[in-house]
């Protein structure tokens, strides 16, 4: 493991997608330094749990519990492996590449998030 905090995998996570941390403290509704707090204190579960939701990420990973923020091609080649069959009948290799790239684009944040 890294020795990142949560306010640097928050910070690097808001830079991947071109966005300022009071910019992402905005649309999250939380005040302008909450980000910054979190250096030196420990945030609340509900409030991870939504940038978590925010950046497509897991709680575990701001947390620095896991590595990667998003799934490797192995894991989503495995995931849609799991799910090879819809009724009866097997998916073809172009349905299980075309899940893989809608499941990629989904977990990471490049869906436009319907409220």
């Amino acid at each position: 493991m890294t020795d990142m905090t949560t306010f640097d995998r928050i910070k690097e996570l808001a830079e991947k997608r071109g966005k300022s941390l009071p910019a992402v403290s905005a649309d999250l509704k939380f005040s302008d330094n909450l980000f910054y707090r979190w250096k030196t204190s420990n945030p609340k579960a509900s409030d991870l749990a939504k940038v978590a939701d925010y950046f497509h990420v897991s709680v575990d990973y701001l947390l620095g519990r896991e590595e990667k923020p998003f799934p490797s091609d192995a894991d989503l080649a495995d995931m849609i492996e799991r799910s090879t069959h819809f009724d009866g009948k097997e998916y073809p290799d172009e349905v299980k590449q075309g899940m893989k790239d809608v499941l990629r684009a989904y977990l990471m944040g490049r869906l436009d998030d319907k409220e």
